[in-house]
């Protein structure tokens, strides 16, 4: 039985734990920025690397005892360069939000000037949202998708730089199905003299697998997670060119943390590895082929997709069109009732809250990983479908129940 370890210390987490392993088991995983790594990833990540500190990078530890400690890290170090081809990797970031404050610490002063897409049009939070420390910290602006085509304006984005002069410019999204043109937006960087941060948190492994254009080598640096489409376990990661590294590489230790988390670090090697075989590009091609089948579908059956369609692993629905009434939370919690995990999410031109925004976000990449193929994915786009249109209706709840559960046994996660 798992975690009998824990249940005779702690028979409270224990029952958690299992509970969790459970509910992963039984409930399709739809939330975009979500996915289950392989058993590999997570023994490395429970490794006895959590006893060591290791403050400073391979080769320049401020402890002793850090010969195993090193040979991880760059493992971890090496396979992120082949993966994405960059000059320069900093595997240390605890999260992708990390790792986007490690730029800003290693370029930018107080009160200096950032243009990111807007949260509510598919931005992230760390991107400057007043809350968040960044947008405390630095002066933003923020640029907009086309709420009719749901597309980046990069022209828009240009006149705002233009306009705001900038001293970093952000690319890379939260809620963006289309492939980012990022030498549109390196060229509005360049024509006011300001960096250009690509954020790649959500399409790493597309990236690395080829399913999505690269950044690196376009923008001046490039960050991630690397617990996504990549499947290498929580944590962040910052690529950069040699110029930055010294920069790059302070800005995280020691201006942002002390200690790396080092059995994170050792399950981003491990995923990393994974994902430098032919089955991982099989994998993330999988992916975007069941977002495009799971989208189609949805469409087929009347709900309005952001942009029309997807070029990555995830679709983002307005349910205003099809549906005025009904909120994504609304169809988040009724969704969940049944097993079915996805993320209620603002759309362009939102009217409401965004906490109780109009549309939901949905991802393959924890359905792919337990295995599914386009004509199972179709078959949860009819499973939503029926739960958006009839979201109380018992009849409907225990129908979408019992097929939840025959795929959940026909695409086991855990033995």
């Amino acid at each position: 039985m798992p975690y009998d370890t824990v249940r005779g210390t702690d028979p409270a987490v224990a029952d958690a734990l299992a509970g969790e392993r459970e509910r992963q088991n039984d409930t399709l995983a739809m939330i975009a920025s979500e996915n289950h790594v392989s058993e590999a990833v997570m023994e490395a990540q429970s490794s006895e690397l959590t006893n060591n500190y290791a403050e400073g990078y391979p080769g320049s530890r401020y402890y002793g005892g850090c010969e195993y400690a090193d040979e991880v890290e760059q493992l971890a170090i090496d396979r992120a360069k082949e993966l994405w081809g960059a000059e320069h990797v900093n595997v240390q970031p605890h999260s992708g939000s990390q790792a986007n404050m490690g730029v800003f610490l290693a370029v930018l002063d107080p009160g200096d000037k950032i243009l990111s897409l807007d949260l509510t049009h598919g931005g992230h939070l760390s991107h400057g949202h007043p809350v968040n420390v960044a947008g405390k910290t630095y002066e933003v602006e923020q640029y907009e998708v086309n709420a009719e085509t749901g597309y980046v304006d990069y022209d828009q984005l240009a006149a705002k730089a233009e306009a705001f002069d900038p001293d970093i410019i952000i690319s890379g999204y939260s809620a963006y199905p289309r492939e980012v043109e990022w030498e549109r937006v390196q060229a509005a960087a360049d024509s006011v003299d300001a960096y250009h941060l690509a954020d790649i948190a959500h399409i790493t492994g597309l990236v690395a697998a080829g399913e999505h254009s690269s950044p690196v080598g376009t923008a001046d640096f490039v960050t991630g997670s690397t617990h996504k489409t990549i499947r290498s376990g929580r944590g962040g990661i910052i690529m950069c060119d040699e110029e930055h590294a010294d920069d790059v590489d302070s800005a995280v230790f020691p201006g942002l943390q002390g200690g790396p988390i080092l059995h994170n670090v050792a399950g981003k090697a491990v995923g990393f590895g994974e994902a430098l075989t032919p089955e991982f590009e099989e994998y993330a091609s999988q992916v975007v082929d069941n977002a495009a089948a799971l989208g189609e579908r949805l469409q087929e059956r009347g709900l309005e997709l952001v942009s029309e369609g997807t070029d990555t692993h995830l679709v983002l629905v307005d349910l205003r069109p099809s549906h005025p009434d009904t909120t994504g939370k609304d169809v988040e919690a009724a969704l969940e009732e049944v097993g079915i995990v996805l993320n209620a999410n603002t759309v362009p031109g939102e009217s409401r809250s965004a906490f109780n925004p109009s549309g939901i976000r949905a991802g393959t990449p924890a359905l792919t990983t337990r295995g599914f193929d386009e004509e199972a994915c179709r078959t949860v786009a009819d499973l939503i479908y029926e739960i958006v249109d009839a979201p109380h209706d018992e009849s409907v709840e225990g129908f979408v129940d019992q097929k939840v559960d025959e795929l959940t046994a026909e695409y086991p996660l855990y033995d």
